[in-house]
């Protein structure tokens, strides 16, 4: 009997990561496994970096192949994190269960967030369960409200982050973007060319901008699926920030990643930038 209890335990514990690009799937990787997890990783080819060393690589259009593994392996909890750029034709062009697949998403969708709930849907009722790799490990978010860094907000930017927090709620609410730089005024709101793309837009509108002021506030979506699209910030955000010469940035708690958390809230500090987690 004890035999049987350890096979259930160690199944239970089995998921698998699909990993895009950039550095966020290592980190996500170790976390779950540091909480006990058996990740079987699956690399998404021409996204992942090669050095994650994926249990199997994968076209973005050959997921067929990568259930069946799944299957095979008894794995019924999937996770997914990594950015995806533009693919290759050869990336995309879909395998049977791909195919069929997309046919079911593109019926049901009206936007991002709605494609990534039917994507979930699909996979639901073929027995896997989507989880949000920051439920299992919460290291990778901000677990606790309050201010992260070295540097405080004054009242001035306690203004700006409540004008950020609506604005971010409104253009969440209408499956825009998650992200917003206020500075008194809406400066810019992300849309669909990503949070990195408007940072730099305005580091370049603020060139000449020598007073720090403003901050960016990166946001969940009311009725954000946060198990296949987590918003995610790391060093890189707080560069472009710092050098757009804003005040400091605010996220949620555990509902957005931070990409290496000790070197981001140690470069926060030595850039002499604010970052303040909310629970809302």
């Amino acid at each position: 009997m004890r035999t049987i209890g350890i096979m259930k335990k160690n199944t239970d514990k089995k998921i698998a990561l699909v990993a895009g690009a950039l550095d966020l799937p290592f980190f996500t990787r170790d976390a779950l496994k540091r909480a006990g997890w058996d990740v079987f990783v699956v690399g998404l080819k021409n996204f992942v970096n090669p050095e994650l060393n994926p249990d199997l690589t994968v076209r973005l259009g050959g997921s067929g192949r990568a259930i069946r593994e799944f299957k095979r392996r008894g794995i019924k909890k999937i996770t997914m994190v990594g950015a995806l750029g533009h693919p290759n034709f050869s990336d995309i062009r879909p395998d049977w269960w791909t195919f069929w697949t997309l046919l079911k998403i593109l019926k049901n969708q009206r936007g991002y967030d709605s494609m990534a709930v039917a994507l979930n849907s699909v996979l639901e009722k073929q027995g896997f369960e989507i989880v949000a790799a920051q439920d299992l490990a919460p290291e990778l978010a901000f677990e606790t409200a309050g201010v992260q860094t070295k540097t405080k907000p004054t009242g001035a930017d306690k203004k700006n982050i409540e004008r950020a927090i609506e604005v971010s709620h409104t253009i969440g609410a209408a499956d825009i973007g998650a992200s917003v730089v206020v500075d008194k005024q809406v400066i810019a709101v992300e849309a669909a060319e990503g949070t990195a793309r408007m940072l730099n837009r305005v580091v370049e509108m603020r060139t000449n901008h020598k007073r720090k002021s403003g901050v960016f506030a990166k946001m969940t979506k009311p009725g954000q699926d946060l198990r296949i699209d987590i918003p995610a910030i790391g060093v890189d955000t707080v560069n472009a920030v710092a050098d757009a010469n804003l005040r400091g940035i605010v996220v949620n708690t555990k509902t957005c990643f931070v990409v290496n958390k000790p070197a981001v809230i140690k470069h926060a500090d030595k850039r002499g930038i604010f970052i303040v987690a909310l629970d809302e």
